[in-house]
């Protein structure tokens, strides 16, 4: 596995304001960082989390999924203006690429990746 955050069978990792530097920015400058910023009591976001955990589980080597909980992480929620959730950012050499906001098709999803990473 190319990605040593993770252990076998993982397919993203939690993110925090006190990690998001290293588990987000640093870390996509080696591979494209694909962040979920999510809340628990948000139904979009249950609907859509476990679609791009599928998606990593398969993209282990091409993208690292981060997971980001705006409740536990305001700080990074309010500098990358998440205004609306779920968002979806890609971060590619410690800049935003690429994002969507809402719960869309996993087909939809793909095209994205395909188009981004």
């Amino acid at each position: 596995m190319l990605l040593g955050d993770l252990k076998m069978g993982e397919a993203h990792i939690d993110v925090n304001d006190a990690n998001f530097e290293e588990k987000v920015i640093a870390k996509s400058k080696e591979i494209p960082v694909v962040v979920d910023f999510w809340a628990p009591w948000c139904g979009p976001c249950r609907s859509l989390g476990p679609v791009l955990e599928e998606i990593a589980k398969v993209n282990t080597k091409v993208f690292l999924l981060a997971k980001v909980n705006v409740e536990e992480a305001r700080n990074a929620s309010d500098k990358y203006a998440v205004r609306s959730i779920p968002a979806v950012k890609m971060f590619k050499n410690g800049e935003v690429k690429a994002e969507f906001v809402g719960a869309i098709p996993p087909a939809q999803i793909i095209k994205w990746l395909n188009e981004n990473v």
